[in-house]
């Protein structure tokens, strides 16, 4: 393999700035933004969503109008 080709992985905070939502990961991604963890500073990184927020994971889902679309599907092309 070669030597010096693969990023560097540093351990950074990421921040659900939606819900401020923190929490300690690993990622190549690098910011000047610094936030304590546990009495460390780590990188900060800001995220729109995550499973703090996500509909799926809090359980707020939408449920879709699946009669409707049906309906709507059959009566468009329906055969004449």
């Amino acid at each position: 393999m070669k030597k010096d080709i693969h990023p560097k992985v540093n351990q950074v905070v990421f921040r659900d700035i939606s819900c401020d939502f923190e929490f300690l990961g690993t990622s190549t991604l690098t910011s000047k933004e610094t936030a304590k963890w546990e009495g460390k500073e780590y990188p900060l990184i800001k995220v729109e969503i995550s499973s703090a927020s996500h509909p799926f994971y809090t359980g707020k889902q939408r449920v879709m109008d699946t009669e409707g679309r049906i309906d709507r599907f059959k009566k468009k092309y329906a055969r004449k």
